[in-house]
Protein backbone atom coordinates (compact mmCIF):
# COMPACT_ATOMS: atom_id res chain seq x y z
CA UNK A 1 0.00 0.00 0.00
CA UNK A 2 1.21 3.65 -0.83
CA UNK A 3 1.83 5.95 2.17
CA UNK A 4 -1.26 7.99 1.30
CA UNK A 5 -3.45 4.51 1.82
CA UNK A 6 -1.64 3.64 4.83
CA UNK A 7 -2.73 7.32 5.92
CA UNK A 8 -6.52 6.73 5.04
CA UNK A 9 -6.53 3.34 6.91
CA UNK A 10 -5.19 4.87 9.75
CA UNK A 11 -7.42 7.31 9.95
CA UNK A 12 -10.87 5.07 8.87
CA UNK A 13 -9.76 2.83 12.04
CA UNK A 14 -9.62 5.56 14.03
CA UNK A 15 -12.83 7.60 15.81
CA UNK A 16 -14.50 10.52 14.52
CA UNK A 17 -13.02 12.63 16.80
CA UNK A 18 -9.33 11.56 17.02
CA UNK A 19 -9.36 11.56 13.02
CA UNK A 20 -10.69 14.98 13.10
CA UNK A 21 -7.78 16.07 15.40
CA UNK A 22 -5.39 14.63 13.66
CA UNK A 23 -6.42 15.94 10.21
CA UNK A 24 -6.40 19.94 11.70
CA UNK A 25 -2.67 19.44 11.60
CA UNK A 26 -2.84 18.65 7.85
CA UNK A 27 -2.79 21.63 5.28
CA UNK A 28 -5.17 21.24 2.29
CA UNK A 29 -3.92 19.19 -0.22
CA UNK A 30 -2.92 16.48 2.36
CA UNK A 31 -6.14 16.14 3.54
CA UNK A 32 -7.53 15.97 -0.34
CA UNK A 33 -5.10 13.36 -1.28
CA UNK A 34 -6.33 11.36 1.77
CA UNK A 35 -9.75 12.11 1.07
CA UNK A 36 -9.33 10.44 -2.46
CA UNK A 37 -7.74 7.48 -0.73
CA UNK A 38 -10.54 6.89 1.42
CA UNK A 39 -13.34 7.34 -0.94
CA UNK A 40 -11.85 4.52 -3.28
CA UNK A 41 -10.68 2.06 -0.66
CA UNK A 42 -12.56 -1.16 -0.88
CA UNK A 43 -12.28 -4.96 0.85
CA UNK A 44 -9.33 -4.05 3.33
CA UNK A 45 -8.05 -7.22 3.95
CA UNK A 46 -7.52 -7.29 8.18
CA UNK A 47 -3.86 -8.54 7.52
CA UNK A 48 -3.30 -5.08 5.80
CA UNK A 49 -4.92 -3.04 8.61
CA UNK A 50 -2.60 -5.01 11.49
CA UNK A 51 0.37 -3.77 8.47
CA UNK A 52 -0.14 0.30 8.92
CA UNK A 53 -0.73 -0.06 12.21
CA UNK A 54 2.46 -1.73 13.04
CA UNK A 55 4.26 0.59 10.24
CA UNK A 56 3.18 3.70 12.26
CA UNK A 57 3.64 2.73 15.23
CA UNK A 58 7.79 2.10 13.84
CA UNK A 59 7.43 5.54 12.37
CA UNK A 60 5.91 7.19 15.98
CA UNK A 61 8.77 6.05 17.83
CA UNK A 62 10.97 8.08 15.86
CA UNK A 63 8.49 11.37 14.91
CA UNK A 64 7.46 13.69 17.54
CA UNK A 65 4.83 14.66 15.65
CA UNK A 66 1.90 14.40 13.26
CA UNK A 67 0.41 16.66 10.33
CA UNK A 68 -2.28 16.12 7.49
CA UNK A 69 -4.57 18.84 5.76
CA UNK A 70 -7.37 18.98 3.74
CA UNK A 71 -9.57 20.90 0.69
CA UNK A 72 -13.60 21.98 0.96
CA UNK A 73 -13.25 19.63 -2.59
CA UNK A 74 -13.17 16.62 -0.54
CA UNK A 75 -16.18 16.66 1.21
CA UNK A 76 -18.24 14.39 -1.49
CA UNK A 77 -15.31 12.04 -1.03
CA UNK A 78 -14.86 11.83 2.71
CA UNK A 79 -19.34 11.39 2.35
CA UNK A 80 -18.50 8.94 0.28
CA UNK A 81 -15.89 6.95 2.39
CA UNK A 82 -17.71 7.67 5.99
CA UNK A 83 -21.53 8.50 5.48
CA UNK A 84 -22.97 12.30 5.81
CA UNK A 85 -23.23 12.50 9.14
CA UNK A 86 -19.61 11.66 9.79
CA UNK A 87 -17.98 13.26 6.84
CA UNK A 88 -20.07 16.56 7.70
CA UNK A 89 -19.19 16.63 10.97
CA UNK A 90 -15.40 15.98 10.36
CA UNK A 91 -15.23 18.77 7.48
CA UNK A 92 -16.97 21.58 10.01
CA UNK A 93 -14.42 20.64 12.10
CA UNK A 94 -11.65 20.87 10.46
CA UNK A 95 -12.74 24.23 9.05
CA UNK A 96 -13.63 25.63 12.36
CA UNK A 97 -10.76 24.37 14.51
CA UNK A 98 -7.35 25.88 14.94
CA UNK A 99 -6.41 29.20 14.27
CA UNK A 100 -7.67 29.16 10.76
CA UNK A 101 -7.89 33.20 9.52
CA UNK A 102 -10.03 34.18 6.46
CA UNK A 103 -7.04 33.73 4.02
CA UNK A 104 -6.46 30.29 5.54
CA UNK A 105 -9.71 29.19 4.91
CA UNK A 106 -10.12 30.08 1.12
CA UNK A 107 -7.38 27.61 0.56
CA UNK A 108 -10.38 25.01 1.43
CA UNK A 109 -12.32 26.41 -1.28
CA UNK A 110 -12.92 25.85 -4.99
CA UNK A 111 -11.09 28.46 -7.21
CA UNK A 112 -14.17 29.42 -8.90
CA UNK A 113 -15.72 30.23 -5.25
CA UNK A 114 -12.37 32.17 -4.45
CA UNK A 115 -13.03 34.57 -7.59
CA UNK A 116 -16.54 35.04 -7.26
CA UNK A 117 -15.25 36.18 -3.17
CA UNK A 118 -12.83 38.59 -4.46
CA UNK A 119 -13.73 39.42 -7.87
CA UNK A 120 -15.80 43.02 -7.19
CA UNK A 121 -12.47 43.85 -4.67
CA UNK A 122 -10.07 46.56 -5.24
CA UNK A 123 -7.28 44.96 -7.11
CA UNK A 124 -4.54 45.29 -4.67
CA UNK A 125 -7.15 43.21 -2.62
CA UNK A 126 -7.34 40.39 -5.19
CA UNK A 127 -3.59 40.49 -5.26
CA UNK A 128 -2.92 39.74 -1.67
CA UNK A 129 -5.46 37.05 -2.01
CA UNK A 130 -3.43 35.46 -5.05
CA UNK A 131 -0.36 35.82 -3.85
CA UNK A 132 -1.46 34.24 -0.34
CA UNK A 133 -2.71 30.88 -1.86
CA UNK A 134 -0.87 28.03 -2.94
CA UNK A 135 0.28 28.53 -6.64
CA UNK A 136 -1.97 25.82 -8.25
CA UNK A 137 -5.19 27.32 -6.69
CA UNK A 138 -4.47 30.69 -7.57
CA UNK A 139 -3.50 30.01 -11.01
CA UNK A 140 -7.13 28.51 -11.43
CA UNK A 141 -8.44 31.37 -9.87
CA UNK A 142 -6.91 33.70 -12.18
CA UNK A 143 -8.41 31.57 -14.77
CA UNK A 144 -12.13 33.28 -13.96
CA UNK A 145 -10.88 36.13 -14.63
CA UNK A 146 -10.29 38.21 -17.89
CA UNK A 147 -7.44 38.93 -19.70
CA UNK A 148 -6.75 42.32 -18.30
CA UNK A 149 -7.53 41.46 -15.04
CA UNK A 150 -5.09 38.53 -14.85
CA UNK A 151 -2.33 41.23 -16.05
CA UNK A 152 -3.33 43.81 -13.44
CA UNK A 153 -3.27 41.20 -10.28
CA UNK A 154 0.25 39.58 -11.96
CA UNK A 155 1.77 42.54 -11.72
CA UNK A 156 0.66 43.64 -8.22
CA UNK A 157 1.79 40.24 -7.13
CA UNK A 158 4.78 40.53 -8.81
CA UNK A 159 5.41 43.82 -7.30
CA UNK A 160 4.49 42.79 -3.55
CA UNK A 161 6.53 43.09 -0.65
CA UNK A 162 5.66 43.24 2.79
CA UNK A 163 2.01 43.40 3.47
CA UNK A 164 0.93 45.44 6.55
CA UNK A 165 -1.27 44.29 8.89
CA UNK A 166 -4.20 46.96 8.08
CA UNK A 167 -4.19 45.63 4.49
CA UNK A 168 -4.58 41.88 5.80
CA UNK A 169 -7.17 43.20 8.38
CA UNK A 170 -9.08 44.60 5.86
CA UNK A 171 -9.06 41.73 3.67
CA UNK A 172 -10.33 39.22 6.86
CA UNK A 173 -13.50 41.97 7.70
CA UNK A 174 -13.88 41.80 4.02
CA UNK A 175 -14.24 38.07 4.72
CA UNK A 176 -15.87 38.02 7.99
CA UNK A 177 -19.39 36.42 6.90
CA UNK A 178 -17.53 33.52 5.96
CA UNK A 179 -14.46 33.31 8.30
CA UNK A 180 -12.78 34.82 11.50
CA UNK A 181 -9.34 35.57 11.84
CA UNK A 182 -6.88 37.28 13.79
CA UNK A 183 -4.14 39.26 12.49
CA UNK A 184 -0.71 40.45 14.36
CA UNK A 185 1.37 43.50 14.52
CA UNK A 186 4.31 42.55 12.30
CA UNK A 187 4.50 43.00 8.16
CA UNK A 188 3.84 39.50 6.14
CA UNK A 189 6.26 38.70 3.27
CA UNK A 190 4.08 38.19 0.42
CA UNK A 191 4.12 37.91 -3.71
CA UNK A 192 7.52 39.05 -5.38
CA UNK A 193 8.25 38.30 -8.42
CA UNK A 194 9.33 34.35 -7.47
CA UNK A 195 5.37 34.23 -6.40
CA UNK A 196 4.69 35.24 -9.91
CA UNK A 197 6.90 33.17 -11.54
CA UNK A 198 5.22 29.66 -9.55
CA UNK A 199 1.55 31.10 -10.35
CA UNK A 200 2.77 31.17 -13.85
CA UNK A 201 4.05 28.26 -14.26
CA UNK A 202 0.77 26.61 -13.61
CA UNK A 203 -1.23 28.54 -16.15
CA UNK A 204 -2.46 26.70 -19.52
CA UNK A 205 0.22 27.25 -21.58
CA UNK A 206 -1.89 29.52 -24.04
CA UNK A 207 -2.43 31.60 -21.22
CA UNK A 208 0.95 31.69 -19.84
CA UNK A 209 1.83 32.93 -23.14
CA UNK A 210 -0.21 35.29 -23.54
CA UNK A 211 0.25 36.81 -20.35
CA UNK A 212 3.67 36.99 -19.93
CA UNK A 213 3.82 38.93 -23.49
CA UNK A 214 0.94 41.12 -22.00
CA UNK A 215 3.46 42.02 -19.20
CA UNK A 216 6.20 42.78 -21.14
CA UNK A 217 4.37 45.25 -23.27
CA UNK A 218 3.47 47.38 -19.94
CA UNK A 219 7.06 46.28 -17.84
CA UNK A 220 9.41 44.51 -19.65
CA UNK A 221 12.19 44.09 -16.89
CA UNK A 222 9.43 43.16 -14.70
CA UNK A 223 8.51 40.32 -17.42
CA UNK A 224 11.97 38.68 -17.99
CA UNK A 225 12.58 38.92 -14.09
CA UNK A 226 9.30 36.24 -13.86
CA UNK A 227 10.63 34.83 -16.71
CA UNK A 228 13.91 34.36 -15.22
CA UNK A 229 12.30 32.54 -11.79
CA UNK A 230 9.77 30.21 -13.72
CA UNK A 231 10.58 26.21 -14.38
CA UNK A 232 9.27 25.02 -17.34
CA UNK A 233 9.80 21.58 -19.33
CA UNK A 234 13.53 22.72 -20.88
CA UNK A 235 14.50 22.95 -17.02
CA UNK A 236 14.21 19.58 -16.51
CA UNK A 237 17.66 18.99 -18.10
CA UNK A 238 19.31 20.68 -15.12
CA UNK A 239 17.36 18.18 -12.59
CA UNK A 240 20.14 15.47 -11.32
CA UNK A 241 20.34 11.91 -12.65
CA UNK A 242 17.85 10.70 -9.69
CA UNK A 243 15.63 13.21 -9.61
CA UNK A 244 15.08 12.47 -13.36
CA UNK A 245 14.82 8.87 -12.55
CA UNK A 246 12.52 8.68 -9.87
CA UNK A 247 10.45 11.59 -12.29
CA UNK A 248 10.01 9.16 -14.56
CA UNK A 249 8.35 6.43 -12.87
CA UNK A 250 5.67 8.35 -12.22
CA UNK A 251 5.34 9.15 -16.09
CA UNK A 252 3.49 7.41 -18.21
CA UNK A 253 5.04 6.55 -21.44
CA UNK A 254 2.37 7.78 -23.76
CA UNK A 255 2.54 11.04 -21.85
CA UNK A 256 6.44 11.30 -22.15
CA UNK A 257 6.46 10.54 -25.76
CA UNK A 258 4.17 13.72 -26.60
CA UNK A 259 5.99 15.93 -24.21
CA UNK A 260 9.40 14.82 -25.89
CA UNK A 261 8.41 15.50 -29.21
CA UNK A 262 8.24 19.36 -28.65
CA UNK A 263 11.94 18.36 -26.22
CA UNK A 264 15.11 19.67 -27.94
CA UNK A 265 17.94 17.42 -27.93
CA UNK A 266 19.83 18.42 -25.14
CA UNK A 267 17.09 17.53 -22.88
CA UNK A 268 15.87 13.87 -25.01
CA UNK A 269 19.49 12.82 -24.39
CA UNK A 270 19.09 13.52 -20.71
CA UNK A 271 16.06 11.09 -20.56
CA UNK A 272 17.60 8.56 -22.75
CA UNK A 273 20.67 8.03 -20.55
CA UNK A 274 18.35 7.92 -17.43
CA UNK A 275 16.57 4.45 -18.65
CA UNK A 276 17.70 1.31 -19.50
CA UNK A 277 19.61 0.57 -22.50
CA UNK A 278 16.21 -1.39 -23.81
CA UNK A 279 13.69 1.24 -22.84
CA UNK A 280 15.88 3.98 -24.49
CA UNK A 281 15.30 2.55 -27.56
CA UNK A 282 12.09 1.59 -27.28
CA UNK A 283 11.63 5.58 -26.52
CA UNK A 284 13.75 6.67 -29.17
CA UNK A 285 11.68 4.33 -31.79
CA UNK A 286 8.23 5.73 -30.80
CA UNK A 287 9.28 9.21 -31.43
CA UNK A 288 10.52 8.33 -34.75
CA UNK A 289 6.82 6.44 -34.96
CA UNK A 290 5.17 8.84 -33.65
CA UNK A 291 3.46 11.23 -36.05
CA UNK A 292 3.04 15.02 -36.14
CA UNK A 293 1.07 16.19 -32.75
CA UNK A 294 -0.82 19.34 -32.20
CA UNK A 295 1.57 21.88 -30.42
CA UNK A 296 -1.54 22.23 -27.76
CA UNK A 297 -1.42 18.41 -26.86
CA UNK A 298 2.29 18.68 -26.35
CA UNK A 299 2.27 21.94 -24.10
CA UNK A 300 -0.95 19.47 -22.19
CA UNK A 301 1.86 16.43 -21.81
CA UNK A 302 4.82 18.78 -20.73
CA UNK A 303 2.34 20.27 -18.25
CA UNK A 304 1.38 16.99 -16.82
CA UNK A 305 5.00 15.92 -16.61
CA UNK A 306 5.94 19.48 -14.63
CA UNK A 307 3.16 19.01 -12.03
CA UNK A 308 3.86 15.78 -11.00
CA UNK A 309 7.43 17.15 -10.94
CA UNK A 310 6.52 20.11 -8.63
CA UNK A 311 4.12 17.81 -6.37
CA UNK A 312 7.56 15.73 -6.06
CA UNK A 313 9.41 18.78 -5.53
CA UNK A 314 6.88 19.71 -2.72
CA UNK A 315 7.10 16.32 -0.98
CA UNK A 316 11.21 16.68 -0.86
CA UNK A 317 11.83 13.62 -3.72
CA UNK A 318 13.88 15.57 -5.90
CA UNK A 319 14.97 19.29 -6.62
CA UNK A 320 14.37 21.28 -9.07
CA UNK A 321 17.42 22.93 -10.68
CA UNK A 322 20.00 20.57 -10.05
CA UNK A 323 21.91 22.37 -7.97
CA UNK A 324 20.09 21.92 -4.32
CA UNK A 325 20.80 18.88 -2.17
CA UNK A 326 18.99 15.79 -2.36
CA UNK A 327 16.37 15.46 0.32
CA UNK A 328 15.11 12.41 1.18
Amino acid sequence: MSPVDQAAVLLMSLGEQDAAEVLKHMGPKEVQRIGAAMATLTNVQQSDVQTVMQNFLEEARTLTGLGMGADSYIRNMLVTALGEDKAGSLVDRILLGGNTTGLDTLKWMDPRSVADIIRNEHPQIQAIVIAYLDADQAAEILGYFTEKVRIDIMMRVASLDMVQPSALQELNDILEKQFSGKTGSQTKAMGGYKVAAEIMNHLDGTVEAELMDSIKEVDEDMGNQIQDLMFVFENLKDVDDRGIQMLLREVSSEVLIVALKGADATLQDKIFKNMSKRAAELLRDDLEVKGPVRISEVESAQKEILTIARRMADAGEIVLGGGGEQLL
